[in-house]
């Protein structure tokens, strides 16, 4: 079992401060963990998982934050956020005790797109891997909040952990001490380019990560130090940077808006935290690959089916729930294969399986979603009502592919509602709950269809593609066991290979036309009365009565199973 606690709401209140949140009404249970977040959708309303911190977008008049918070006490939430400021209203506070939910304001200024990715990455911590506590230096393995608050208690002063591209991986309370660009930086978890161009034109990332000591930077303007608070920038007090390494290679630096040049004590202190620092960026970095493969272990277990399914399912967080398999594959290219291409098609699978897994889990936290071999898989918890069930992974796969775009050629297959049980179950996807490995096949079964049609739907269910997933089995099935053409078909080939006519084409494009002369010869590009001539000659050699419609069946078959149409 993992000993480490699992993230509550007073935790995050903690490490985030009053820089993003404020609690506004209620108390944060400081022993429940948060289960998931979730965005509010008046529209469509969204399945919570246990104690969920439910982001209120757009919920702004005081009785509709009431309804909000009855229905959110339903159904077990731990916590509201609401824009700030949030209505101060005595049937606001009077709800909030009734429904034992806290509701938290987000300040003016941070985005709900921000906020939501910020928690949900703290939420991740320690969230499948079943592993013993580790610390490092006293601290959880990887905790950078908890790390970037013990530094700041031990420089007196706010600090950010940032990765090389200014990022903002963690920071710590006081924030409000800072100056603008640092209120700025954490609010977009990315220091604005602005604030990165100017320092860098002055050199200083230079320095700070060719040197090992810390690094003070004055205010543009101020080169004694002094803070400089006419600054339009907004760069107004002063930073000490020191670059965080693991042997050559720089990971980050860490970041302190102090008043002064560090103290020879604190400059050591830091320079002692930046070790720490790296140790824990690496578990990070290391934990993150082992975490993948994790889960990719796990939904590839729970989607074969068998004894072990239960539990994969049960460490994923979708024990006993119904759930649509979606399966997600790059479209086949025609390109010939290059030097370096299965490397560059790896890594361009697992960029776009990171995307598909975020976008599902932002759509429902729930959800499970990882690569196994070249096919991105996603559990989506649903109801059990199948037919509105599968309706909502269309839309999910489709709104995907939408915000991808043709820049990445992707096809999605959507299953059918599953039972979350290792083995039984009936139903073809239209009218019952299936057993999960059934409802991949059937994922995998419409994903094929749509690879093996490049430029046509990218999203489709197996009923929308059944007969075309019969045809491509059949051909299987013929390759397989060495079938060549038959009769009628066998004829009329071996007639155009020895004569270098075109009958077997005449006969496709006939049959495709439902038998319109017209719309035939048009297609292949020839006089209506040459194509009629052709025909009769198709009749004649392949010795076929056209009028018979289990002719046509037969040879219409031959064609599509050989590939000759």
């Amino acid at each position: 079992m993992n000993s480490q606690p699992r993230t509550s709401l007073g935790r995050l209140l903690d490490d985030l401060g009053t820089t993003l949140l404020r609690l506004t009404y209620g108390e944060p249970d400081p022993g429940g963990h948060i289960g998931g977040v979730v965005i509010h959708d008046p529209l469509d309303a969204p399945v919570l998982p246990p104690r969920a911190l439910v982001l209120g977008v757009g919920v702004h008049r005081a009785d509709d934050v009431v309804a909000l918070l009855d229905a959110l006490g339903e159904q077990g939430a731990a916590g509201l956020v609401l824009r700030a400021p949030v209505p101060a209203d005595d049937a606001v506070r009077a709800a909030a005790e009734r429904s034992r939910v806290a509701v938290l304001g987000l300040t003016s200024g941070a985005s709900w797109a921000q906020l939501a990715a910020l928690l949900r990455s703290l939420l991740a911590e320690g969230d499948i891997a079943d592993c013993d506590a580790a610390t490092l230096g006293g601290i959880p393995s990887g905790d950078l909040f908890t790390l970037a608050n013990a530094i700041a208690a031990l420089l007196d002063a706010p600090v950010t952990i940032e990765d090389r591209r200014s990022r903002v991986l963690a920071f710590s309370g006081r924030q409000d001490e800072a100056d603008t660009a640092r209120v700025e930086a954490i609010l977009g978890r990315q220091v604005p380019e602005r604030y990165s161009r100017l320092l860098a034109e002055r050199g200083v990332f230079q320095q700070i990560y060719r040197g090992d000591d810390p690094v003070f930077i004055p205010p543009p303007g101020a080169p004694s130090g002094a803070p400089s608070d006419d600054e339009p920038s907004g760069f107004s007090i002063p930073r000490v940077a020191m670059a965080v390494r693991a042997g050559d290679e720089v990971l980050g630096s860490i970041w302190a808006a102090v008043k002064e040049p560090l103290c020879a004590e604190r400059a050591l202190a830091l320079r002692d935290a930046a070790k720490l620092v790296a140790l824990h960026m690496l578990r990070i970095r290391a934990g993150a690959d082992v975490e993948r493969r994790l889960r990719a272990d796990l939904v590839g277990t729970a989607l074969e089916g068998g004894a072990g399914a239960r539990g994969a399912l049960g460490r994923l967080g979708l024990a006993d729930q119904p759930v649509v398999v979606l399966a997600l594959a790059l479209a086949d290219s025609a390109s010939e294969p290059s030097l370096g291409a299965d490397t560059v098609l790896a890594a361009e699978r697992q960029r776009v399986a990171d995307a598909f897994t975020m976008h599902v889990t932002a759509v429902h936290p729930r959800s499970a979603a990882a690569l196994v071999g070249d096919i991105a898989y996603a559990l989506v918890p649903t109801g059990r009502d199948v037919e509105d069930g599968e309706e909502r992974a269309l839309r999910i796969a489709a709104d995907f592919v939408d915000r991808i775009g043709d820049r990445v050629p992707v096809v999605v297959g959507v299953g059918a509602v599953a039972g979350a049980r290792s083995g039984g179950g009936s139903g073809s996807g239209s009218g019952g709950v299936i057993d999960l490995a059934q409802a991949r096949a059937f994922a995998d079964r419409a994903l094929r269809v749509l690879r093996s049609r490049p430029g046509g739907t990218r999203v489709a269910r197996l009923p929308d593609v059944h007969v075309e997933s019969l045809i491509l089995e059949l051909r299987d099935m013929v390759a397989a066991r060495g079938d060549r053409p038959s009769g009628p078909v066998a004829l009329l080939l071996a007639y155009d290979e020895q004569h270098r006519a075109s009958l077997v084409q005449t006969l496709g494009a006939w049959l495709d036309a439902f038998g319109d002369v017209i719309a035939a010869s048009a297609s292949v590009h020839v006089h209506p009365n040459t194509f009629r001539y052709r025909l009769r000659r198709v009749a004649e050699v392949g010795g076929i009565d056209l009028t018979d419609p289990e002719a046509r069946f037969a040879a219409m078959l031959q064609l599509r199973l050989h590939s000759l149409s």
